[in-house]
């Protein structure tokens, strides 16, 4: 398993309330040219890390994305491996939450990921439908 995957699947911390996102956004400005990678789950993996206009563009979008589409008095969407000093933060989308608390062994994944270590793809492999893998029904 690779040092992402390790950390992705490691302990996490909630900013359950809006200053805690707050704090943990300046924090990440503070570190804006820190070699961190953006990583839109689903998409390839960036194989480069952003630059410093690029993670401080991001966090101004992101934070547009979870305030106008997380309309609640608590945030609990964005959970980060160190509040006060990240290296690894996953954003849940507010429009794709799905069952987002809770323990499960198959949790949904983030909608995006801020990571200074190389990221990997965290979604498993599509499963073909049976028709796919037989070669489709008719074409017998």
């Amino acid at each position: 398993m690779s040092d992402f995957l390790t950390a992705f699947k490691g302990r996490f911390v909630s900013t359950l309330r809006w200053p805690q996102l707050d704090e943990l956004w300046q924090q990440l400005r503070n570190d804006a040219d820190g070699g961190w990678y953006l990583y839109s789950v689903g998409n390839p993996p960036p194989s480069q890390p952003s630059d410093e206009a690029g993670v401080s563009s991001f966090i101004d979008e992101m934070d547009e994305i979870l305030r106008t589409g997380h309309k609640e008095d608590y945030c609990g969407i964005v959970y980060a491996d160190d509040l006060r000093n990240p290296s690894l933060v996953k954003i849940y989308d507010p429009g794709n939450l799905g069952v987002s608390c809770g323990y499960s062994d198959n949790p949904p994944p983030p909608g995006w990921v801020m990571s200074k270590l190389p990221p990997a793809d965290i979604l498993p492999p599509v499963k073909k439908k049976k028709w796919q893998i037989w070669g489709g029904l008719g074409k017998r």
